[in-house]
């Protein structure tokens, strides 16, 4: 028998009510959000729910929607497949501006260097991390680069002309 989003739904929400929710299909993938109190246990039994087999963390990132209210400025987003039914599933997980979110480095040891990206270049700690460093920017940066209030330039560059970027010049 194939894994229906509807089992994999009825499943979540008989275990954790309304802290699984806003279950759809979404670009041919089966999406939820689960709340950050929830993140963990849910995707531990993603994974440890032999009816339900997400054995395969494919990625892992991190989103910041300035936007959003307070409550929602970021997001994990997690993808998992089902290698037996091959089925993918994304789980978000919406997070205040002093992002903070369980580590699942302890159920998936491919998740430390994706959790440590997410920390690096969107400011986003995760609890109990083994080793919670920058990963590709350097140790003495204060900024996390992809946040929106970043700049995308430096404005001190003199090598860039406005012109190839598709940006007009006024003369006045």
């Amino acid at each position: 028998m194939a894994l229906e989003t509807t089992f994999i739904q009825e499943r979540l929400v008989k275990k954790f009510g309304n802290n699984v929710l806003n279950f759809e299909m979404k670009r041919d993938i089966f999406s939820f959000e689960a709340t950050p109190e929830n993140i963990h246990e849910v995707i531990k039994t993603l994974k440890e729910d032999e009816a339900l087999n997400f054995h395969f963390l494919t990625d892992l990132a991190g989103i910041h929607f300035p936007d959003n209210d307070d409550q929602h400025q970021f997001a994990v987003s997690y993808q998992l497949h089902n290698w037996y039914e091959n089925v993918r599933i994304r789980v978000k997980t919406y997070l205040p501006d002093d992002a903070e979110v369980d580590t699942i480095t302890d159920l998936f040891l491919c998740a430390n260097w994706m959790e440590r990206e997410a920390w690096d270049f969107f400011g986003i700690r995760f609890k109990g991390h083994p080793q919670l460093k920058r990963i590709l920017n350097m140790d003495e940066m204060i900024s996390h680069p992809m946040r929106k209030e970043f700049p995308m330039e430096d404005g001190g560059r003199t090598d860039k002309d406005d012109r190839f970027f598709g940006r007009t010049v006024s003369n006045s």
